[in-house]
């Protein structure tokens, strides 16, 4: 299958924007540009946790949510002679990092530099007990020969960075990319709002669309909105692991495939009568779902939101990625359609009855 220009361009902006934990801004206003065409209202918050309204027929609200951060590198410390050290921003793998092309964001505008890989002649470990490179070992090469001309870039210690790999596609419906975690999941309930907003009868509940900051540290951007945004029920969209590449063991790891449809989580953060309206869903519309187990948290913004105030009915549903936090991310085109189609039908399954509450 292949995306409408319109579309693809969206996304690639998307992915190509860099929006590293704490510095999310550029991407959202991206992806607040576009939601916008379809929305009555778009807004931020203090720290940048973007939305966009879409009144339905009463003034409960039904949040779509996915986060707009992605990992990155943060600069730690610069030496006398022009070279960077650095911190993460988020679950950044040091184990892939040398050898590898940055993009520093300083107040001059875009450095671009490299992170050093001392050629293996020089490294060579005899007795073959080389381990991957800790964080703090990492060093980076921008050009400079000292402090003095590094500070002249422009950069200095807290200037963020994320590689400079742009997205691709490979054969048989493969997105490849840096940031498809997840900002393939802004995409995907972007889209969600523009087929909502087409449908020829209005949703019974306003549709919000929250993008948020902050995830890959804790999910502070969507305790923030939550409380702010009361909603009466939600859906959280983020990326899982697909555990169909060699050397993972399903028993530890659960079997979820690249192309077998959306995956739906029980458990924990996840209110049974949320997830029973997903399924019956997908049943209708003939949606394939896969199924993953959480027992004590998601590990996704869910856990910040179900517990906001008095309680929000929530559920996590997930697209399948594999080489999660690596520049190499590869998602399904036929999961991102499949996740469109899941959660526009969730939109529209909800009536005025609906009240996703247990009872005695």
């Amino acid at each position: 299958m292949s995306l409408k220009a319109d579309d693809r361009d969206f996304l690639f902006e998307l992915l190509e924007t860099p929006s590293p934990t704490g510095f999310e801004m550029p991407g959202q206003r991206v992806w607040a540009k576009w939601i916008g065409k379809h929305a009555e209202e778009t807004a931020c918050d203090a720290y940048g946790s973007t939305w966009a309204v879409l009144p339905g027929k009463s003034e409960r609200i039904v949040m779509l949510e996915a986060h707009a951060d992605e990992i990155g590198f943060i600069i730690k410390h610069i030496d006398d002679h022009g070279f960077l050290r650095l911190d993460r921003i988020g679950g950044s793998d040091a184990a892939t990092a040398r050898g590898r092309r940055l993009n520093f964001y300083g107040d001059k505008g875009v450095v671009p530099g490299i992170i050093g890989n001392t050629a293996i002649h020089l490294r060579r470990d005899e007795a073959g007990q080389e381990k991957a490179p800790a964080v703090h070992e990492l060093w980076v090469d921008v050009g400079a020969s000292s402090a003095k001309e590094v500070a002249a870039l422009g950069l200095r210690v807290g200037h963020p960075a994320v590689y400079q790999d742009s997205p691709m596609e490979l054969s048989h419906d493969r997105l490849v990319g840096r940031a498809l975690d997840n900002r393939v999941g802004g995409y995907i309930i972007a889209q969600v709002m523009k087929r909502v907003a087409k449908e020829k009868k209005k949703p019974a509940f306003t549709l919000v669309c929250l993008n948020a900051v902050q995830e890959e540290i804790g999910g502070h951007g969507a305790m923030m909105a939550t409380y702010r945004l009361r909603p009466d029920v939600c859906v959280c969209l983020d990326v899982t692991h697909a555990t169909d590449t060699p050397g993972i063991d399903h028993v530890k790891f659960g079997k979820v495939k690249l192309g077998g449809g959306p995956s739906l989580t029980h458990g924990s953060a996840n209110h049974p009568k949320v997830v029973d309206r997903l399924i019956k869903v997908a049943d209708k519309a003939e949606i394939p779902l896969q199924h993953e187990s959480s027992s004590r948290f998601t590990g996704t913004d869910t856990d910040k939101i179900f517990h906001s105030r008095e309680g929000v009915p929530s559920a996590l549903v997930s697209l399948p990625l594999r080489c999660m936090h690596s520049v190499v991310e590869t998602a399904h085109l036929r999961d991102i359609e499949q996740t469109i189609e899941l959660l526009t039908g969730f939109v529209m399954s909800l009536d005025a009855d609906d009240v996703f509450h247990q009872t005695l």
